[in-house]
C-alpha cells in the first residue's frame, strides 16, 4: 500500500475517533438534561459501562485495521498505519488544546 494511502487511512481513523469522542463528550455534558440529577447506583454504573464501551470502540478504530493488516502479511504497513493514526491523533489533540488556550 502506498505511503499516501496509509497516511489518509490514519487521518480517517483519527477523525472517526474525534467524531465519536465528541459525540460521547456532548452526551456526557448534557447528561443531566436527559436523565436529571440522579443520585443512585445506576448513574455510576452507566458511566463506567459507557467508559468500557468507548474504550472498546476507540480501540477498534485505532487498532482494528493495523492488526488486520499485520496478521494478513502486511506487517510493516500495519505498524506504519498504527503510527500514522497515533500521529494524527496527537496533531488533532494539540490543535484542540491550542484552540482552547487561545479562546
Amino acid at each position: 500500500m502506498k505511503k499516501s494511502k496509509l497516511i489518509s487511512y490514519g487521518l480517517l481513523h483519527s477523525l472517526s475517533v474525534l467524531i465519536y469522542t465528541a459525540a460521547v463528550a456532548w452526551f456526557m455534558f448534557n447528561g443531566e438534561r436527559f436523565f436529571g440529577n440522579d443520585k443512585n447506583f445506576t448513574m455510576p454504573l452507566a458511566l463506567l459501562l459507557l467508559f468500557v464501551l468507548s474504550a472498546t470502540i476507540v480501540g477498534l478504530l485505532v487498532l482494528g485495521h493495523p492488526i488486520y493488516m499485520y496478521f494478513n502479511g502486511h506487517r510493516q504497513e500495519g505498524i506504519k498505519l498504527l503510527f500514522y493514526t497515533i500521529a494524527w491523533l496527537a496533531i488533532i489533540t494539540i490543535v484542540i488544546l491550542v484552540a482552547k488556550a487561545m479562546f
